[in-house]
């Protein structure tokens, strides 16, 4: 085998090694980022929830509120509907 050949095998043995070393390495690290990131998902999760749910959600809200406070739900369902139509109005004016 020629010296060129040699320098390349020796080159990826040695490249080879790095990469076991740093394959483990990042699996050490890793490990400690799984619970956060266990929690972040199940938030991103929830969120993806609502935003295809919105019904569900204010359905929800309006529930919880009515048994918590029965006589402030009238004046968040006026909120609600103001906002509602107002949102509807800007879409519709941006959106001819």
């Amino acid at each position: 085998m020629n010296r060129s050949l040699q320098k390349l095998a020796a080159r990826r043995e040695h490249l080879i090694a790095q990469a076991a070393s740093q394959r483990v390495l990042l699996s050490q690290n890793a490990h400690s980022w799984r619970k956060p990131l266990a929690i972040a998902d199940k938030g991103l999760n929830v969120l993806r929830y609502i935003k295809h749910h919105p019904i569900v959600v204010a359905g929800g809200g309006a529930t919880l509120l009515s048994i918590t406070n029965p006589s402030g739900i009238a004046k968040w369902l006026r909120r609600g509907w103001l906002t509602w139509q107002l949102t509807k109005r800007i879409i519709q004016k941006n959106h001819p």
